[in-house]
Parts: structure tokens; sequence; C-alpha cells
């Protein structure tokens, strides 16, 4: 178990922006695990769990402790002759388990490639992208109650999955530590093709008879070529949720706006491009300070260079403000915001 006081964060968030804690504490393996809730007592007001630092905001410093979960470590747990339950604990590198279960002749994942952060955090935020959540494939959560040092085991049923949310996100955020989860994944390659994009750059890369790793090729160059890298330039990927409505009121909007994206779901509400109704706003390549929305990519706000956690968090609370008042629509933060 590591121990730094006085620590810096800026190389701990891909916003890249300065903030400290008061201690940082690296746990590393197994045992670090039960050292640390017998050593320290967790305070919810002022310690923070952190994973990859991929969905974070820091608009101030932590008075407190940051908890880093380093933990790696996989294994296949049950096999079958077309399904596997996968192990993994929560240190190990999001993409990196992708491109792995890709070389075992795993599918399941390949819609989630080059999705940045660790995978602890991954049924936090019930990580998404191109037509499949981690919900679809996950089978159950364990973590550390860091008030009672009891592990647990959240099979699906119990983790309360929801557009970019979970119960790890809500009731659980402070109190409870992912250790590892579970997915169950097939051995038959069963494409999910149902984003159009996809379909889109799999025929620019004449694919036809589709693999899971040839889903996995499209995504990433979709994602290359749409979003920014924060190793290049800071940011947390898409800043703010589709806003999730009611039918009636997306038809509404559809009947004003005709090119506005909807995608109907299938409980009566429909989801709305916040994408558009931010560059509508023109908001797209502009900035405030040195946070600046980015021109390739509506939904990411980026850190142009020394850009405060403050600075960045005026420039989301500005363009919530405007499409408010031009749709009347309430925008939503992904990442957590510390202010």
């Amino acid at each position: 178990m590591k121990r730094i006081l006085n620590a810096s964060l800026k190389h701990l968030n891909s916003f890249s922006v300065h903030a400290r804690a008061s201690q940082l504490i690296e746990l590393n393996c197994e045992d670090d695990l039960h050292r640390f809730t017998s050593e320290y007592r967790f305070d919810p007001c002022n310690d923070l769990i952190l994973g990859g630092g991929s969905n974070i905001l820091f608009a101030r410093d932590i008075e407190g402790t940051v908890i880093l979960n380093r933990v790696k470590g996989k294994k296949i747990s049950e096999d079958s002759d077309d399904q596997i339950l996968l192990e993994v604990n929560a240190g190990e590198n999001w993409h990196e388990l992708v491109l792995w279960s890709l070389d075992q002749g795993l599918s399941g994942l390949e819609n989630l490639s080059l999705i940045p952060g660790l995978v602890g955090a991954a049924p936090i935020q019930n990580i998404g992208a191109y037509g499949v959540e981690l919900s679809d494939v996950l089978d159950s959560v364990q973590v550390l109650d860091l008030e009672s040092g009891e592990f647990y085991e959240f099979p699906h049923k119990e983790c309360q999955f929801a557009y970019r949310s979970s119960r790890f996100k809500s009731a659980s955020a402070s109190r409870h530590l992912i250790t590892r989860i579970r997915l169950r994944l097939g051995r038959k390659s069963e494409p999910n093709l149902g984003y159009k994009g996809l379909n889109e750059e799999l025929r620019a890369m004449g694919v036809s008879n589709v693999t899971a790793r040839e889903v996995s090729e499209a995504v990433i160059r979709i994602r290359r070529r749409r979003l920014p890298d924060p190793q290049v330039i800071g940011n947390a990927g898409s800043f703010f949720k589709n806003p999730l409505v009611s039918r009636s009121t997306a038809d509404l909007m559809k009947r004003e706006f005709d090119e506005l994206p909807v995608f109907m779901q299938s409980d009566n509400t429909a989801k709305l491009s916040a994408a558009w109704l931010i560059e509508k706003c023109g908001w797209k390549g502009r900035g405030v300070g040195r946070a600046a929305v980015s021109d390739q990519h509506a939904l990411v706000l980026v850190n142009k260079g020394n850009a405060t956690g403050s600075e960045i968090l005026v420039l989301a609370n500005n363009i919530c403000a405007s499409v408010k008042t031009r749709f009347g629509i309430e925008l939503q933060a992904e990442p957590r915001i510390i202010q």
C-alpha cells in the first residue's frame, strides 16, 4: 500500500486540471484491500475513490484522502461451449480488457472499445457506446463495504442499472469500493450493429462477413476520428448525457426542429441528441477562457492549456443555460464534478 501526502492529481484526471489531495493511498494487491479497511476509516464527506480519472472534473482540491484501487487480475471462472463467465479485478484497464477478450475469441465487449478508464469505474457509469451498455453483459459486481470492511456481491438485478447510472453512482457512491466484476461473454460472434454509423464504417472498411474484432476496429476508427485524444488535449469524453424526454415532448420538438436526431426508447420515452442541441446554440468550437467546446464534437469540453476545473465548469453551466433558454431542455453532466 502506497501513501503520498499533499499529492498532485493533475496526472490522475483526463482533463489534466491542477488539483491536490491531502493524502493519496494506492492499493496494489488483495492484501492492500484488507489492510486499508483495518488501518483507515473512510470519511465519505472528505475522501474520494478515484478510478482512471476519465470521468471526473476537479473544481477544487480534496481535503481528505484519495483512494486508488489498482489491483489487477482476471480469470475465466465458468466455461461452456458458447459462453464464459469472466472475473476481472477493478484495476485493469478497460480497453486493454476489450482487446484481450477479442484475442480469446470472445464477443460482447467489442462495441465498448477505446472507452478510457479502469474496469472498476465501468459499472458506476454503466458505460455504453454504439448500441451496447455494460449492463448488457455484466453478471455481478463485488464491492468492499468501507463502513463494515466486508465484501459483498451484487447480482445484476441489484445493481439498479439505468442510462449512465447505477446504484454505485447514487446510494452507494461513498460507501462501496468496487473490487471486481463478472462478465458473461460469448464464444460465438453475434455483432450488435444497431448503431447506424457502425454499418457505414464497416462498409467503408470493405467488410461483408462481420466479426467481433471488425466491429471493434470500426468503433475505434469512429472514436479516433470524432473524439479528441485526452493524451493530446485534456478532456473527459462526452460531458453531457443525451436528455431523456417523454415521447410527446420529442414529437413536439421534432415537428419544430425536423433535423433533430431523436432515438425512441422502449419505455415510451425518447433520447435527444445533446450534441445537436449544443451545436445549434453555437457552442461547437467556442470557449470561455482556457476551456472550450471541441471543434470535433460538441459533447466534448476540452482544456486548451492550464484551464482550471472552475473554468471548465463555468463553460458547462453556460452551455446548459443556452440549451435551456432556446429549447427548454435540461442537460445533465456525465462526469462527476467535485466542487
